[in-house]
């Protein structure tokens, strides 16, 4: 798969996962409204409209959620001068539109991006990054970033990690509901709540999953198109190093938005047992230098 097909699958991806979610959202509504013995069909019109709502407002407002999660502060170019023209050149070179800018203050060294189309994105550093990699290290850092952008993987993520967020919360209110209830109708509803019991404690995982299975094909990804665009990949490799042997612990980043960051800000060890990497955000660094290394 070259760049170009990429961008059109991340472009096509978007929108089945928002239509595959508003169908796992709506499926568990109805099986939960079955299991308490509440109008079912009512409740999962209801969850629908709610479904909807929710992939349209992550669709328009993820970067400003993610942004306000991690407490991200919009920069000028007299703020951080080399940070801001390192943005500003390599977007140029890319031939995408200049994001806005910003800086979280935090000593963990880390980036990211956010955004539903290039034109309406923005790339964040932490001060820690900024202060540990030297400039050619921050290239390679922010051309991957830029990466994310130009194909179209922080729609993509910032979808997928809000929707994957409301079927665990609607998953956790059925167990909390199930568990505070009082169960006198639930004769008629033993399979259904069988059937929701089990629903509750697999589809967040399941949705976990995809969610991190996709953000680790799109590191690899981003990691290549950086490379491409700076067309010097140990810039990134160095800069991978140094992230890799930096364990300050990270301030303002949560589970919730460690998929976003070029390097998992709260495991940055080598992952050897296959089950355990499932649930990994990134691919081990080791592996991601190594195949940059090679290029």
């Amino acid at each position: 798969m070259n760049i170009y097909s990429a961008i059109s699958s991340n472009k096509n991806k978007t929108w089945v996962i928002m239509v595959l979610f508003v169908v796992i959202i709506t499926t568990l509504v109805y099986v939960f409204s079955k299991a308490l013995g509440m109008g079912s069909l009512g409740l999962a019109g209801v969850a629908l409209i709610i479904a909807g709502i929710m992939s349209i407002g992550s669709y328009y407002y993820s970067d400003k959620l993610v942004l306000a999660t991690t407490g991200a502060k919009e920069i000028k170019k007299n703020d951080f001068p080399q940070y801001y023209r390192t943005v500003e050149n390599l977007c140029i070179a890319s031939g995408i539109s200049m994001p806005r800018v910003y800086i979280v203050n935090d000593p963990s060294p880390n980036a990211f991006a956010s955004g539903r189309d290039p034109k309406h994105a923005v790339v964040c550093a932490t001060t820690g990054l900024l202060e540990k990699l030297n400039d050619v290290e921050l290239e390679g850092v922010i051309a991957h970033e830029l990466s994310h952008i130009k194909n179209y993987d922080i729609r993509l993520m910032g979808v997928v990690a809000i929707l994957v967020g409301f079927v665990a919360i609607l998953s956790d209110l059925f167990i909390r509901t199930t568990f505070y209830s009082r169960s006198d109708d639930s004769r008629g509803n033993t399979i259904f709540l069988v059937l929701a019991i089990v629903f509750a404690i697999l589809s967040p995982i399941a949705a976990t999953l995809i969610q991190l299975a996709v953000s680790r094909k799109r590191e690899y990804l981003a990691d290549a198109s950086g490379a491409l665009l700076t067309r010097y990949p140990e810039g990134l490799a160095s800069a991978l190093e140094k992230l890799a042997r930096d364990h300050t612990p990270p301030r303002t980043a949560s589970n919730a938005t460690a998929h976003l960051f070029i390097e998992n800000p709260f495991d940055n060890r080598k992952v050897k047992i296959f089950f355990t990497g499932l649930f990994n955000t990134h691919p081990p660094l080791e592996e991601r230098i190594k195949i940059l290394r090679a290029m």
